[in-house]
């Protein structure tokens, strides 16, 4: 059965054609569509309002990932993000996906299940028991492998993450690509085939040489999903405000990583609106009559009018009295310093 590709009918989204059904993206079928030559698309999206224009798409995979510190919460890196954070956020993401909608992939953040196997157990379960997520992903390769391996024999779906892995920035001397040698190359890909072995039903290769991206997308047989790895990988994935370019601000685009492509310029005409917004509340002119649609019957606006003049003269003191009370608590007023 053919799946629809979109669900909720957003501005500019197609209806699905009669006789077709959505089918609900799961880890399984992902093997599949790897097996068959299938495309993969994910997004990375942090909260309610993004996940529904993820699953209105048809995108495959929403990935909550621990970026959200960076992307949404202004940390500097992905370490100081807690699995509090990622519950919350992934929560707001999974009531904007539909029962047949993507695949909802929770990142397991930094210091949640390095430990110990059974820790990184404890944390996956949160995940699925408490913040809705389908599977889970972590970051690491041989040396998770046995994580890994207890979390999918316990029940739950685990994606692995190579290449780049921005926990581990501090060893990496910062956010730079990975496998650049024939050396590092292959410690990638023995990383991700350790993965597969452990029972990963996919893998995220990030910034890795195009050769590298298709070694490991030609020599496993889960799903290869790139994020600056190129076009040889089994899948695609980028994050929601940097495809969209939805952050129109100088601190969020140091972050936006040189192989982003910017897909729609959603940050520039929303700082247009909100300073057209900012401009008409200014000059008075929003909201007008077309805005300010909710009315009182003319008998009732005049039963109103006349109960305000019954105790005019009472409000009017009460209104001198307040604004003498808020002057003298305004120091800088009374001083004339603004």
């Amino acid at each position: 059965m053919r799946r629809f590709q979109g669900r909720r009918l957003l501005s500019g989204s197609v209806s699905p054609p009669l006789g077709t059904k959505r089918v609900k993206t799961t880890a399984m079928s992902l093997l599949r569509m790897k097996r068959r030559g299938e495309r993969i698309c994910c997004v990375t999206c942090y909260d309610y309002p993004s996940a529904l224009h993820v699953d209105g798409a048809g995108i495959d995979v929403a990935l909550v990932g621990d970026s959200v510190g960076m992307v949404a919460l202004g940390y500097p890196t992905t370490q100081p993000v807690t699995l509090e954070e990622m519950l919350h956020h992934c929560r707001a993401a999974k009531r904007g996906l539909s029962a047949e909608g993507p695949l909802l992939v929770c990142d397991l953040p930094f210091g949640s299940y390095e430990e110990s196997p059974e820790v990184a157990l404890r944390s996956a379960q949160r995940c699925v028991k408490e913040g809705g997520a389908d599977a889970v992903k972590l970051e690491g390769g041989a040396h998770v492998a046995k994580a890994v391996r207890k979390i999918v024999q316990c029940g739950v779906a685990v994606c692995g993450h190579v290449g780049l892995t921005p926990q581990a920035v501090s060893t990496l001397g910062g956010f730079r690509a990975q496998g650049r040698t024939a050396v590092k190359a292959r410690a990638v890909l023995d990383d991700a085939l350790a993965l597969q072995e452990a029972g990963a039903f996919a893998v995220v290769a990030e910034c890795v040489p195009a050769v590298v991206g298709k070694a490991l997308a030609e020599n496993l047989e889960v799903p290869i999903v790139g994020i600056g790895a190129g076009k040889h990988t089994d899948g695609q994935v980028l994050v929601y405000h940097d495809l969209l370019g939805s952050i129109d601000h100088p601190h969020h685009k140091r972050f936006v990583p040189k192989f982003c492509k910017v897909f729609a310029d959603v940050g520039d005409k929303s700082t247009q609106g909100l300073l057209t917004f900012k401009d008409e509340v200014k000059a008075n002119a929003f909201p007008d009559d077309t805005f300010s649609p909710y009315h009182m019957p003319d008998h009732e606006t005049a039963k109103f009018l006349a109960m305000l003049d019954v105790d005019r003269d009472v409000r009017e003191q009460r209104r001198q009295e307040a604004k003498k009370h808020i002057l003298d608590s305004d120091e800088y007023e009374n001083l004339k310093i603004y």
